[in-house]
């Protein structure tokens, strides 16, 4: 009877857990279609009336809104945690949370950037201020997490990358770069400008907070330590860790720890 009981009770807590994470779809004005997102809340969200502080969690190239739910189990728990919502907009197969100048069907950056922000501000119990606001996110979407964050300061205060693909202009074959940024040429001035390891050298006059995570068996592992050191001699303020690791999930299922635990810190001294 003490068993059944004791299974009961674990189903129940199970289930108490899951209703916090739920998939929402969003109204996008900009590309006339909803999208997807996973959206975390802590296991007291409802029950209370406070408000969260949110990071918003990008997925790489290939992947989908679902991502971090699905690869990293306890995703919950860790916003249990570091008290905060976490949540993981879809960004196509490879949008790199670009809005594309030569389809104007693909509108990331206006997406993920503002149209988003502002469904999850209305209609969650968030902090409505910059300084409650995270992005980061793996690969492709390290590179989306800081790429947002400088380029919309006035709505991110922190911002990370974990294995991020910073410098898109060497991406000129393959992970759908063409089909966003069209002719390496005539389009020259967006892969130079929209990479991060170049859009670094045009800090927001709104501070940033800045996590940036690689792993040095890595492909991608040059490009992040090309935008550390290029951040380095701009006297950028960010934190920066290195450490043995490759472009894999049991990498970033270490590195999302770290960069939740930053963002937590961040908020704190903010105040919230």
């Amino acid at each position: 009877m003490k068993k059944f009981l004791f299974v009961v009770v674990l189903w129940l807590f199970s289930v108490q857990v899951q209703a916090s994470i739920d998939t929402i779809a969003v109204s996008s004005k900009s590309m006339r279609k909803n999208v997807k997102c996973v959206v975390v809340t802590p296991a007291n969200y409802k029950s209370g009336n406070q408000r969260y502080p949110v990071v918003y969690l990008l997925h790489g190239a290939g992947g989908s809104y679902n991502n971090w739910a699905r690869r990293v189990p306890d995703l919950q728990q860790l916003a249990d945690q570091n008290n905060l919502m976490i949540v993981c907009p879809d960004g196509l197969v490879t949008s790199w949370y670009f809005d594309s100048p030569i389809d104007s069907t693909i509108r990331y950056e206006t997406n993920v950037g503002t149209e988003i922000p502002e469904y999850i501000d209305a209609n969650y119990r968030t902090i409505a201020d910059r300084k409650a606001r995270a992005i980061t996110g793996l690969s492709m979407g390290g590179h989306g997490g800081m790429f947002l964050a400088f380029r919309h300061a006035d709505r991110f205060g922190a911002c990370g990358s974990m294995s991020g693909a910073l410098d898109v202009s060497r991406i000129t074959r393959g992970y759908g770069m063409d089909k966003l940024l069209g002719d390496t040429i005539a389009n020259q001035k967006y892969y130079h400008d929209w990479s991060v390891v170049n859009l670094v050298e045009h800090y927001p006059k709104d501070s940033l907070a800045i996590i940036i995570d690689c792993g040095t068996e890595d492909f991608i592992y040059p490009m992040t330590k090309a935008t550390h050191e290029k951040m380095l001699q701009l006297k950028i303020p960010h934190d920066y860790i290195e450490r043995p690791g490759k472009h894999d999930w049991p990498y970033w299922n270490k590195a999302v720890r770290y960069q939740l635990l930053f963002f937590k810190e961040y908020f704190r001294k903010n105040g919230y």
